[in-house]
Order: C-alpha cells, then sequence, then structure tokens
C-alpha cells in the first residue's frame, strides 16, 4: 500500500513545491519569500546557477515581485525584455534575467506575505504562460498551510514559556539567563521559517557602588516591574546579570524598537531608575543570538565607559 506522509510544516511543503516546479520547468531559481517593510527576505530556494541562499535580504523595491504586486506586469513574463517596467528593474541589472514567474503568497487576512518566484537567465517558449493557473494553485495550497502553522504560534510561545518559567530570578520573578537563552533559541526558529522581525535590547542600571545588597535588591525588583509594564505580552524580559536586563522584541521592526526603547527609558525614569541601554535588530542572516551578543557587547563597552 502507497503511503504519503503530510508534510510537517510550512518550510518543508514550500521546499517540496520548489523542487517539483523546478523539475516541472526548469528556471534556475525558484523562492518562498516574505516581504517586511522594505526588505525582501529570502526564505526557502531552489537554486541551480545564481548562488542565492536561505536568510537573504534583498531590497523589495528593486524586484519584480513588486510590480508585479502592484500590477504594473504579468505574473508570467517569459520574455522580460518585452516588458518596460521588468526590463527597467534594478534587479536585472544585477542578474541576468530573460524569464519570470510571480504569484503573491497571501495571509489569511488577504494580507500581503511575500510571493513565490522564479527567475531564468534565458527567455523561454511562450507555453510557459499556461503553467500560471498550477503555480497559482501550489501558492494557494502553501498560504493555507502557512495560516494554518501560523495560528499555532501563540500556542507554542506560551508552551516554550511555561517549559522556560522553571527558570527564575530570585529577586525579581523574572525569567533567569538560562532561561532567557532558551526563548532566543525558540523565537529565532520563528524567524527563520517565517522571516519575522526582532530585536534585543539591554538594559544595565547605572552603577552605585555603595548600596547596600538590600537596595540593590530593591532596584532590581523596581526596575523589573517598570520593564515588564513596558513592554508587550508577546515580548520576553529577563535579568541576565546583578545589574542587567534583557528584552526580546518578538516580532518588532526598527520603528517598532525605537518606540520600545522610549518606552521603556519613561518607565525606568518614572521608577527613578537609569540604566545605559545597547540595541541590537536582527538583519538576515545574522540570527537573534548574534543580536543579543552584539548588544551584550555593546552594553559592556557603555558601563566601562560609564564606570
Amino acid at each position: 500500500m502507497l503511503s504519503v506522509n503530510a508534510f510537517p510544516d510550512f518550510r518543508s511543503a514550500a521546499a517540496a513545491v520548489l523542487d517539483y516546479l523546478h523539475r516541472r520547468l526548469g528556471f534556475d531559481l525558484w523562492m518562498v519569500t516574505r516581504v517586511e517593510g522594505q526588505e525582501w527576505i529570502i526564505l526557502q530556494v531552489e537554486d541551480h546557477g545564481y548562488g542565492v541562499k536561505s536568510g537573504m535580504v534583498l531590497k523589495w523595491a528593486d524586484s519584480f515581485c513588486i510590480r508585479m504586486i502592484e500590477g504594473q506586469g504579468p505574473c508570467v513574463s517569459p520574455r522580460v525584455q518585452e516588458v518596460p517596467v521588468y526590463a527597467a528593474a534594478p534587479i536585472g541589472k544585477v542578474v541576468k534575467v530573460g524569464a519570470y514567474i510571480g504569484i503573491p503568497l497571501m495571509k489569511e487576512d488577504g494580507s500581503l506575505f511575500g510571493t513565490l518566484c522564479a527567475i531564468h537567465p534565458a527567455p523561454q517558449p511562450d507555453q510557459i504562460v499556461m503553467e500560471q493557473p498550477m503555480i497559482e494553485l501550489f501558492t494557494r495550497l502553501l498560504a493555507s498551510i502557512l495560516s494554518e502553522e501560523l495560528k499555532t504560534v501563540p500556542g507554542a510561545r506560551e508552551a516554550e514559556r511555561a517549559a522556560a518559567g522553571a527558570h527564575r530570578d530570585d529577586v525579581t520573578g523574572l525569567y533567569d539567563r538560562d532561561a532567557w537563552e532558551l526563548l532566543v533559541r525558540a523565537e529565532e526558529r520563528r524567524c527563520s521559517d517565517y522571516g519575522n522581525p526582532g530585536s534585543v535590547v539591554i538594559l544595565t542600571l547605572t552603577e552605585r557602588p555603595t548600596a547596600s545588597v538590600e537596595s540593590l535588591n530593591a532596584e532590581a525588583e523596581r526596575a523589573a516591574g517598570a520593564l515588564t509594564a513596558a513592554t508587550r505580552e508577546k515580548d520576553v524580559v529577563a535579568r541576565v546579570g546583578d545589574r542587567q536586563f534583557a528584552v526580546l522584541a518578538v516580532e518588532c521592526d526598527r520603528a517598532g524598537t525605537k518606540a520600545l526603547v522610549v518606552r521603556l527609558t519613561d518607565a525606568l525614569g518614572s521608577a527613578q531608575l537609569h540604566a545605559a541601554i545597547s540595541v541590537s535588530h536582527r538583519v538576515p542572516p545574522r540570527t537573534l543570538w548574534h543580536s543579543w551578543r552584539e548588544a551584550e557587547g555593546e552594553a559592556e563597552t557603555n558601563a566601562r565607559d560609564h564606570a
């Protein structure tokens, strides 16, 4: 009896679709992408000559796909040089493109998630246009898988945080450094799978050499309350050192992180506390782990400067 297993997740389904489309239609590069602001993030790749890898970030404004999404050019173009907006697209000045395919990958609410797209260096026969309904079907199926998978994210985060709750700071009740590391790794998996933005903020309370242990603990408790009140429910707040706290800004872009830092600073000020603040944004292919280490390194430098 033939056994056909279901795909375990969106990532594996997307990889299988790209592999099939390459074998069926050719084209040297097939991609599943995510659009996040001005960034065009490559999630899955079937590459046979362009040197594109998963995790790369390109400029959305430079792509053929933005022109396709805006209705300026067709979804399937056997000869891109015959389509003025594609012929003029900046990405075509960087790599050789003779033919293009692009289909919108939509979220359940009708907003744009990204695209399923392909390029090839040489023009293709006109018959390739007849394949558009099949490619659209695959894209809609991937969108359905993505939609259902995204619905599980809040529950997955809740389970991860419940498990991490075994690692708590004795003074503040916040997650400790061990829990922080677990949660950063877990969130990075989602950033990698879906192209989510994210940032790490490190806050180091201003040193007071003459403070007693009791007063230091009281400051830590006040800081914990202030930081928790200033963050969103989905964010992670942890005490990662005696005077150091970390905030994981989940699915938060640069503008959102900037607003978060303002809230954190105001909250600490209201609690009569001051801190040196370091921020690092996740910029693919660098991970949230890299962002944490970068922010932590900057925090150590700031601490020495304030000593």
